[in-house]
């Protein structure tokens, strides 16, 4: 059971979220915050949580100050943005803060719900119009290249497989997998999954449809 727990500052956005979530056999809230800071006191209390729906734009604590603080206080809870905003100035922190994925709140149901499966894995999920945001960012070029087999599994891992999956596709090891992606963090100067694939599309390294 993935426990759930949803973080906006309107009801009416909780309430319909929660609808979706309690609908799934394999899902279920366990609670509500209105803000960050009460997102935050929540999962201090003990109440288990797996995954966070993080909304960006709230009073007291906003989603960015809050996802730091859960990376500090609960590096095994997942957080996934859901929110209107794509803009550069919302996008880049939320990833480099620590979040799993981000999604828009256009995003269909049964997308969300696939991402909140993948998010508790610990897959990054990164929705397509994000993927574009980051793909126009201009940084500073890559210090040491990505070889063609660490991109191949980059680019599994954008699309959400487990290392399972892309090493079944790429007829290699998970151990050799879980190697390429070292590589990359160490290349990507990253340290978890959906900050390689953040930097992966600033950099213009994979299309904003990876597959």
């Amino acid at each position: 059971m993935i426990r759930v727990l949803i973080v906006d500052d309107h009801p009416v956005v909780r309430d319909g979220l929660r609808g979706v979530i309690d609908g799934e056999a394999d899902m279920t809230v366990v609670g509500e915050a209105g803000h960050g800071a009460e997102a935050l006191a929540r999962v201090e209390s003990g109440t288990g949580v797996d995954v966070v729906l993080m909304d960006l734009r709230m009073p007291v604590m906003g989603g960015v100050e809050a996802i730091r603080e859960l990376r500090r206080a609960a590096p095994d809870t997942r957080v996934l943005v859901l929110t209107t905003f794509d803009s550069d100035r919302d996008v880049l922190p939320a990833v480099e803060a620590g979040a799993t994925g981000y999604l828009l709140k256009d995003t269909p149901r049964d997308e969300l719900l696939r991402a909140v499966r993948a998010a508790h894995r610990g897959e990054a999920v990164i929705s397509p119009a994000v993927a574009g945001r980051l793909m126009g960012q201009v940084r500073a070029p890559v210090p040491d290249a990505l070889s063609a087999r660490e991109l191949q599994v980059l680019g599994f891992v954008a699309a959400g497989s487990t290392n399972r999956e892309t090493a079944r596709a790429l007829f290699i090891s998970e151990a050799t997998v879980k190697t390429h992606l070292l590589h990359v963090y160490a290349k990507l100067e990253v340290r978890d999954r959906a900050s390689a694939v953040a930097a992966a599309y600033r950099r213009g390294l994979l299309p904003t449809d990876p597959r």
